[in-house]
């Protein structure tokens, strides 16, 4: 990551902006219903090892002057489904392979949506981390 780090810089003109935007490394938490009326049920087991080295990446390019840290903002996203069979296939489709099975999220995320009325969404929150990085010019 560090070659692609300078790699933007090397293509960047003066001054220019760099934006970092990926998940923060927190377990992403299932819950039922959106915004304001979601309740959480459980969460996820990630692995974050990508996360941290990314981290160590865009730190060895601050510290080598490359970019300077302008703004850090964390907020969370909500990803809602409607379904339970749409909650399963966002599930086995999850992009991390050294992420164990969830299976047992599902189930208990389908024992919590029985007790709930008909049309309850299912929604994944996580936050997201955005950093803005601008081109130094040393």
């Amino acid at each position: 990551m560090v070659h692609a780090l300078t790699e933007a810089h090397r293509v960047l003109k003066p001054n220019g902006i760099l934006i970092d935007l990926r998940p923060a490394h927190q377990h992403r938490r299932a819950g039922l219903g959106e915004g304001k009326d979601w309740e959480s049920v459980g969460s996820m087991r990630e692995n974050f090892d990508d996360d941290i080295a990314a981290d160590r990446a865009v730190k060895q390019v601050i510290r080598g002057r490359l970019f300077r840290q302008e703004e850090i903002l964390e907020f969370d996203l909500d990803r809602v489904m409607d379904t339970l069979e749409d909650f399963r296939t966002w599930l086995d489709e999850f992009p991390d392979d050294k992420t164990p099975s969830h299976d047992w999220l599902y189930e208990k995320v389908k024992r919590a949506l029985v007790k709930k009325p008909a049309g309850t969404k299912i929604a994944m929150r996580g936050p997201l981390r955005l950093a803005v990085m601008r081109k130094s010019t040393k």
